[in-house]
């Protein structure tokens, strides 16, 4: 769907969550629009069949309910940004972005600390179509001259990485990749359009994984692609030829999830930091890897790009044998295991990223944890890390 100017007032980010794409007269003054189930779009005459004349031509490209979506992301995600395209999940939107900007001989470049989903997808499909990935450095910035190759035609960053947390700097990036030619994307899952406008940071292509924060629930599989005037055009091309989209139920929760995206998130955030700053006093924790913390090597760059933080972030602890990481993950009862985030629910997971790294170490001295923060108190979720550390050290 491409943008457009309604010449309405400049509204908040918080009202606009609420507000756009909302049309209460064509929606017969239900507050929300219908779930649109349906393929095939009628035409009134032969001269409007000839001429594709219609808001709608057929369901895979378009319905009221996606249309509502896409405007209200559109608002979201801001001035810069000419299309958004829905996906019925943040894998199928990294795949269908990368393939829309990138053709057999082309070169790209990702960072070392993207969703490992990311670098099976460059590693597999893309390698066997012809399309050659290398990985940088995350905090590399405008070093990243002396990556660039003639035939680099893209760069994919992830701000922070989703497990090891690291913040590129995204505008030195793309100063550099656009000198070159190339086309920078941005998975933006961590803060959302909300807490981070990547398309005003110089990226082109700014990626969600909705499942998480946008759908807000455990319970759609979903993404998003938004582009700006330069790289939309390709998108639209890509998701029409793969015949990309998302189900109308699942558009519907989404669209109902990003409503509330606004007060959801800053409790994500609030709640986030207060357990990272707890889990930094706790004897167990050797670091604590969160950009919105002062003593984190990514928090200049997240002061400066940013509006907020996520729930999302990870822990090392100080050496320790497996059973003592097990009888933690065993002994808390309102963080879930899981490997997923974004939702209403706590969860942990241990991970280890050291065997699918190339362009870095990771080596963090002691186990590693990620933690989501929910929306439950925060004094309960320090009552039962409280009870986990306990069974962990009776554990060593």
């Amino acid at each position: 769907m491409n943008s457009s100017d309604d010449g309405a007032l400049p509204l908040r980010s918080d009202t606009q969550l609420v507000t756009a794409g909302r049309d209460t007269a064509a929606q017969k003054g239900f507050v929300n629009p219908p779930v649109v189930r349906g393929s095939t779009v009628l035409y009134p005459t032969a001269a409007d069949l000839h001429a594709h004349r219609g808001a709608f031509s057929y369901g895979r490209h378009g319905t009221p309910t996606t249309q509502a979506l896409q405007q209200a992301l559109l608002t979201l995600e801001g001035g810069h940004c000419a299309g958004v395209a829905l996906a019925p999940s943040g894998v199928a939107a990294i795949s269908t972005a990368l393939l829309a900007v990138l053709k057999a001989g082309d070169h790209l470049l990702v960072c070392d600390n993207a969703y490992r989903p990311t670098r099976l997808f460059c590693d597999g499909l893309l390698r066997r179509y012809g399309v050659t990935t290398s990985y940088f450095d995350p905090l590399i910035g405008a070093g990243i001259a002396s990556l660039l190759q003639p035939n680099t035609k893209a760069v994919m960053v992830e701000a922070p990485g989703s497990q090891s947390f690291e913040m590129p700097d995204i505008p030195a990036i793309a100063a550099v990749a656009h000198g070159h030619g190339a086309l920078v994307l941005d998975d933006n899952t961590w803060a959302t359009p909300l807490f981070h406008r990547s398309l005003d940071q110089g990226v082109d292509i700014s990626i969600q994984a909705a499942t998480k924060y946008i759908g807000g629930h455990s319970d759609i599989m979903f993404g998003t692609i938004s582009a700006n005037a330069k790289a939309w055009p390709l998108v639209n091309d890509a998701v029409r030829a793969l015949g990309v989209c998302a189900g109308p139920d699942d558009v519907f929760l989404a669209l109902r999830g990003l409503r509330t995206l606004a007060v959801r998130l800053k409790h994500h955030h609030q709640a986030g930091l207060e357990i990272a700053r707890w889990l930094q006093a706790r004897p167990e924790v050797a670091k604590v890897l969160h950009p919105g913390l002062e003593t984190d090597p990514g928090h200049a760059i997240w002061q400066r790009d940013f509006t907020g933080a996520s729930g999302l972030f990870s822990i090392v602890l100080k050496p320790a044998p497996q059973q003592a990481v097990d009888a933690l993950l065993d002994t808390v009862k309102l963080f879930g295991m899981g490997y997923s985030w974004g939702g209403f629910e706590s969860l942990v997971i241990p991970f280890d990223c050291a065997s699918y790294r190339s362009a870095t170490q990771w080596v963090p001295g002691g186990p590693a944890l990620r933690l989501h923060i929910g929306l439950e108190s925060v004094d309960d979720l320090k009552v039962d890390l409280d009870r986990g550390f306990a069974a962990f050290n009776a554990a060593l």
